[in-house]
């Protein structure tokens, strides 16, 4: 339906946007727990003095940090479960297997290494020469390994959240966080709280900026 001159009028102003107009995508799935979300960018700039002025003559640019925070509603079960239909229950790594927690380990991940049943023994394995391994390691160290699904967030592999906004006029922006990697995780409920909430921190990567997104019929009534 083409926009009328009113829609017109004010799709080419400034337009704003509340927390319940955006959405979040993380690991290419809706996350609905999610409260809010911050970051944070800083940068390390030091100043350089010469002799004959207290005043810097110029300014050194340094490293750059972004980090933020996560803050989620916690329902019936972890706000980023790796159970079954969970937003990274697909979200594999590398761990020992003796570290593997039983209620994890029980799900159906695929195990890429080989049991001990199966006729090999760990002397087998470490006994095995290695021509460009180390030195009496052996090339078949992955009977010690297995994919598996995180228990701790911190364990979650790096991945990007992507934050889409859209309104009632049909205006729509866009923002991307990329390389998050989870760094710390705190809950806590008590008698009086209704709700309760899970706090995580993060950094990431790099951030892209909120952008305006302008749909096909955005273009064809401006054109």
């Amino acid at each position: 339906m083409p926009a009328t001159s009113s829609q017109d009028i004010f799709q080419k102003t400034y337009n704003s946007f509340s927390g319940v107009d955006i959405k979040a995508v993380f690991h290419n799935q809706a996350v609905a727990p999610l409260q809010a979300i911050s970051y944070a960018i800083q940068r390390e700039k030091a100043p350089v003095y010469t002799m004959g002025s207290p005043d810097p003559r110029a300014f050194s640019r340094g490293k750059r940090g972004i980090a933020g925070t996560l803050i989620f509603a916690v329902f019936d079960r972890h706000a980023l479960s790796a159970t079954s239909g969970g937003v990274f229950a697909d979200a594999l790594f590398w761990a020992d297997r003796e570290e593997v927690r039983p209620s994890v380990n029980n799900q159906s991940f695929g195990d890429p290494g080989f049991e001990f049943g199966d006729g090999v023994s760990p002397n087998d394995v470490l006994n095995e020469a290695s021509p460009g391994g180390i030195a009496g390691q052996g090339d078949r160290l992955d009977f010690d390994q297995v994919l598996t699904g995180p228990w701790y967030a911190d364990q979650i592999p790096p991945f990007n959240v992507t934050l889409t906004g859209a309104n009632e006029l049909g205006v729509m922006m866009l923002m991307r966080i990329f390389g998050v990697e989870i760094l710390n995780e705190g809950y806590g409920i008590s008698i009086d709280d209704l709700l309760s909430e899970m706090q995580m921190t993060y950094v990431c990567r790099g951030i892209t900026p909120w952008t305006r997104v302008y749909a096909d019929r955005q273009l064809a009534s401006a054109g």
